[in-house]
Formats: C-alpha cells, structure tokens, sequence
C-alpha cells in the first residue's frame, strides 16, 4: 500500500552488478513486504489487543498511529541517510531496528509498552523502505532488467496489504497477536545476513541531513492527531486537549519556517506550487483518511458484532484486496489511453459511493448485505487512483527531484491517515458517549434489579444495548469519512487539471 523514494540527489553510482540478481530482489522485495505487511497485519489482531493490554477502542487507534507517523514523517529522512551513508549499511540497519522493535513489541506487557515499540518499528520502516527501493537502481542495469526489478518491487507492495491482513488473522487464530509482530524477526535477520552477501553497496552522496525539520513535522504531526483522540474522551476544552493542539501550531510552523531556510530541506516546499501536483497530494490525503478508517472500523465490526474469529476476518477483506489490485492494473493499462483525470474522478466517486454506503450499518447489518458492497466500491475506486495519482505527482519535475516528489506523495498517504483516524475515532468517541446515555437509560427501564446492580457495579452495558453503542459510534465516524470522501471529488473534479500528454514517457524509477 506504500512505496518509498528511490535518489534525491545525484544518479546511483555505478557498481559492480551481483552474480545472484535473482537473490537480492528477493532480499530487497522481502523487505518492502515486511514493512508494507506491517500496517495491515496488526489491524486484525486489534480486538485481541484491545482486550489483552486493557485499551479502550479510542487509544487502540495509536496501535496503527504510532506506527504510520513516525514511518511517514521520517520516510524522507531515511532515504537522505542511505544517499550520504550509504544505502546497504543504512538499508541493514533499518531493518535490524524494525527487527528488534518487532520483538519488543511481541512480549509487550502494557499498552505504552506496545506504543513505543510500535513507534520504533515505524523509524526502522522509514529507514529500510527507501533505502531498498534505491538499492533496486544500485544492483540492476537501467532498462528492461531495472524495469522488471521495479514491477516485482510494486506488486510486493501493492500486494502487502492483502497478506497482511490474511496472514494476520491466521497468527492471531492459531497463535497468539504476538505473533503478527513476532513473524517480523526471522525474516528480518535472514534478511540483515544476506544482504551483504549479495546486495552492492552504493557511493556515498555528500549532503546534510535536516534533523530539525524532521522532528518537527512528525512531533507537529503527533501532537496533532494526540489532541483529536484525547477531545474524544475529555472534550475540546481539556487543558490538555487545548495544549496538544497549540503545540501542534507552533511545531508545525517552525517546520515550514525551516524547511524554508535549510539549503537541503526533507521537504522541498516548492515542488507544492505546481497546482496538479499539490491536487494529487491533497487528494490521497483525504482518501487515505478514508482508507484506514475502513479497515480499523470494519475490522471492529466483523469482530465484535457479525462474531468473526481473525481468520474469517482477513479472508473478509480479500475481496476489497482484490478489487485494489485489478483496479490497478486496468488504470495502468489505460493511462496512456484515457489520461489520468478520468480515472481520479471516477475512483474519487466510488470511493465516495462506497463510504456513503458503509453509514448505513446498523445492528442488523450482515457481511454480505452491508459490508461487501461498500468495501468492493471503495476498493474498485481506491485501485483505480493509485497510478494516476503517482504519475501525476511525478508530471513536470525533475529527474533529480523525482524520488522527492514520489516520497512525499507516500509521506502524505501515512500522514494523512492517521490524521483521519484520529479524526474519525474523535468522531467515534462522540457519537459513542451520546449513544451510551440513550442506551444505559433503556436498559435501567427495562432490567431488573439485579442486573441494574451489577452495571451500577461494572459500568458495563449488557448486549444488545453495548453493540447499539459501538455501530452507532462507527456509522458516526464513516459519516465524518464521506466528508473526506467527497473533499476528494472536490479536488480531482475542480483542482486537478492533468491532461494525457502531461504523463512522464516512463513510470517513476524507470529512469532513476
């Protein structure tokens, strides 16, 4: 579901090519799954972490934030760090960090515990991710060799998410949901042992490193999306809440007053000013908002109210995995043909379609009278965005920019998602408070005076009244959704204005 940035600065190096193409892809591919797998995979095992480490259904959402903030927000630093170091050192270490983060994530003890460890395995993603995406460029001549380097490199990717989500639910039912953390550390050390034996090393780039715009935009960033989760529960004139928020104001700003300044910013601000490409960026923003809103809430319901174990859960989300990817390849056929801004419109609107569909559910809602057809419209539609979207972001720039301008699209994709979940899940929390007033009056009417002790005791709704309040809290979060949605339409409607002949004659990395 995310790529990264191949070189920013000055073409690869040339080097000495390996004697086993076929192993290093594979090593490098490996990688990009692991870490790609890893932003789906823990979304099934949530209810058992829920339950395990005491979270309640607003904190859980961290679970995914903590992972997909530090990965976007230092994605671009880690990619500068392979161009000075060198990207086989760099590309190691990355992954011995997401390795060592992945164990002490398994033997977690606490919800803090699991946080941080979440967080870290976010920097060792942000390291390896690019780092392997540029290696493709240092281990495989240009042309058709790199080409189908590149092609096995995007179908890991893009298939990364349906494993995850389908190997998640297996580890959790047969295993434990530790073990969606623990898969990470034999295939991290395999991969940390074969990468020297058969991936080159690149030339090393000299440049500087922007350390203080890279804190303050991801710092900004959770500072930001803290204030929405922690208004869910205390409301907007928490102390806290209101602290959170102003320090996102001032982070933020010092981050664009910085990137301003700085001779090698992490973000080159000017790549913003060509109106297709900043519509491109605004457009996934909004959609990847939506995006983990889907899997995080459907996830929640197929669990908690159809009853499915983990295992159907992820064979539930195969068929929007697959509508994902056959969108995808009809739109990559077709760009040439029809331009990308028929396919952004038409995917923006299904995406839209399939929300608005999805606030419908009730208690009564099935799997396949209320949530297949919603996440196969939304499916169809995110597939059919993906590759206009990316080549549109790369249209009118610069060979040497071109890893830049891909990796803030895939930064804005993680960014924006966890904005919209927290935004969601402050939606969520809302919804869910009101709902448990109405549903706690109903059942202190209706019990006996037993069971009304026994609440008075727990503070725990029974069934039915309890799944009234979390459906109730989730259709109000996929109502905040279609207003993502539909700012999506906005924008590949009204603000993107890509034509055919704009497309770059080769897809982004080809040339690098």
């Amino acid at each position: 579901m995310a790529t990264s940035r191949a070189l920013t600065q000055a073409p690869p190096a040339p080097a000495r090519r390996g004697q086993h193409p076929g192993i290093a892809l594979t090593v490098i591919a490996a990688t990009q799954l692991m870490v790609v797998l890893d932003i789906t995979i823990v979304n099934i095992a949530l209810p058992h972490i829920q339950q395990a480490l005491k979270f309640n259904t607003t904190d859980l959402s961290w679970v995914i934030n903590a992972y997909t903030l530090t990965f976007g927000g230092l994605l671009l630093l880690g990619g500068r760090t392979g161009d000075i170091l060198g990207r086989r050192r760099v590309f190691i270490a990355g992954v011995l960090i997401f390795s060592f983060a992945s164990l002490l994530g398994g033997v977690a003890q606490s919800a803090a515990w699991l946080l941080a460890a979440r967080s870290l395995q976010g920097l060792g993603g942000a390291i390896a991710s690019p780092t392997a995406l540029a290696l493709i460029a240092t281990n495989f001549k240009e042309g058709p060799e790199r080409n189908r380097a590149f092609g096995v490199f995007s179908a890991v990717a893009g298939a990364g998410g349906a494993i995850g989500l389908l190997l998640g639910g297996m580890l959790t039912s047969w295993l434990s949901w530790r073990w969606v953390l623990f898969v990470n550390v034999p295939i991290g050390i395999a991969i940390a042992l074969l990468a020297p034996l058969y991936i080159n090393e690149s030339e090393r780039h000299p440049g500087r490193f922007d350390l203080l715009g890279a804190f303050t935009s991801t710092a900004g960033m959770v500072s930001l999306v803290f204030g929405f989760i922690r208004a869910s529960e205390h409301g907007w004139t928490d102390p806290v809440t209101l602290l959170a928020f102003s320090l996102a104001v001032v982070l933020l700003a010092a981050f664009l007053l910085n990137e301003r300044r700085v001779p090698q910013p992490i973000t080159p601000l000017h790549l913003l000013r060509n109106r297709n490409r900043s519509g491109a960026y605004g457009l996934m923003l909004c959609l990847a908002a939506a995006m983990f809103s889907i899997f995080f809430f459907i996830t929640l319901f197929v669990q908690n109210i159809l009853g499915f174990s983990p295992l159907r859960a992820g064979f539930a989300f195969l068929p929007i995995s697959a509508a994902i990817i056959a969108a995808a390849q009809f739109a990559a056929r077709n760009q040439l043909r029809f331009g990308p801004k028929p396919f952004m419109v038409t995917g923006s609107l299904l995406v839209a379609s399939g929300v608005f569909w999805a606030t419908q559910i009730d208690i009564d809602t099935t799997y396949v009278g209320g949530i297949l057809g919603p996440t196969l419209l939304f499916g169809f539609g995110m597939g059919s965005i993906f590759v206009p979207v990316m080549l549109t972001s790369v249209s009118r720039v610069a060979p040497h920019e071109t890893g830049a301008a891909t990796g803030m699209l895939n930064t804005t994709q993680q960014v924006g998602g966890s904005l919209g979940l927290s935004i969601l899940v402050t939606v969520y929390g809302t919804a869910s408070r009101n709902e448990a007033r109405q549903q706690v009056g109903k059942f202190l009417q209706q019990a006996a005076p037993q069971e009304a002790a026994q609440f008075k005791a727990t503070g725990k709704l029974p069934e039915p009244y309890s799944s009234e309040v979390l459906v109730h809290g989730i259709s109000s979060a996929f109502s905040m959704g279609l207003v993502f949605a539909a700012l999506a339409v906005v924008i590949a409607v009204f603000v993107i204005k890509v034509r055919r002949d704009d497309l770059p004659a080769t897809p982004p990395g080809d040339g690098t």
